[in-house]
């Protein structure tokens, strides 16, 4: 089994890390640069940054932010929000990212996922996707939603990541709307779901509390990688607590010392 990634997750808003509750209320946590570099020390695998409101406002990235995360640290990162274009996509590789997550705009224009896997490779194409539970014709289904979770879509979760699949995404990050900030844990049942629908890797997102959760996500939700965001922000738990966690369960993880030589560039 090959092993499973950790990845805290920096939700940015206007400059700043933030984090909420079902995508609303943010408390400030921090400057991304800053926030990086302490991840990258602590043992992340990766990091994924969020631009969380320049789809809902019709903005650019933040290519300057992305520049100096890059100029800071080694490790791998990702970064979305505000993709609308291939070249958006291209501007955020060359500014130091290894791979682009694409959201709103994989919903409105489904040919820029290929586009962009075509260009960058599928390697470099994450999707993400933010599901919630909604009542429909008297039935529960998970739907997808776009804009900072503010617009649904009449997309069901598991069908809309069969097709990006299909379109040429890599990965997939599926954030689950009614977990998001609780701690209550991860939706297992959602995530197990699209995990097993798709062959490509999936990122579980969307309610860690503590390292148990995201033990639970690999162990019953099948995901390939979890990412958290307030529990590693706040100091509710480490990184390297998570990965002793993932340990005793059986669950294979990298060293937090490997991932720090790694990405300090030494070597025993």
């Amino acid at each position: 089994m090959l092993a499973k990634r950790i990845i805290p997750c920096l939700d940015v808003e206007k400059g700043r890390v933030v984090k909420g509750t079902k995508f609303l209320e943010l408390i400030d946590a921090g400057d991304p640069v800053a926030v990086a570099a302490r991840y990258e020390a602590e043992g992340a695998d990766e990091l994924v940054f969020l631009d969380i409101t320049a789809s809902h406002e019709g903005r650019a990235i933040m290519l300057d932010m992305v520049r100096r995360v890059a100029e800071t640290i080694f490790m791998p990162f990702t970064v979305g929000g505000g993709i609308r274009t291939l070249d958006d996509a291209v501007e955020l590789i060359h500014a130091g990212a290894e791979k682009v997550s694409i959201n709103s705009s994989a919903v409105k224009t489904p040919e820029l996922v290929t586009a962009v896997a075509n260009r960058l490779g599928s390697c470099a194409t994450v999707v993400n996707i933010d599901p919630k539970r909604v009542i429909k014709d008297g039935k529960e289904v998970w739907e997808v939603f776009v804009n900072g979770g503010r617009v649904p879509t009449g997309l069901e979760a598991v069908d809309w990541a069969q097709k990006v699949e299909q379109l040429g995404a890599g990965e997939i990050v599926l954030t689950c709307m009614d977990r998001d900030g609780t701690r209550d844990g991860y939706d297992l049942e959602m995530t197990a779901a699209v995990s097993r629908a798709v062959g490509i890797p999936v990122v579980a997102s969307g309610g860690a509390g503590r390292p148990e959760h995201l033990a639970d996500a690999i162990e019953f939700g099948a995901a390939d990688a979890v990412l958290a965001a307030g529990i590693f922000h706040f100091g509710v738990c480490s990184i390297a607590e998570v990965k002793d966690m993932l340990r005793v369960r059986g669950i294979p993880v990298r060293p937090v010392e490997e991932c720090s030589e790694k990405s300090s560039g030494t070597s025993e």
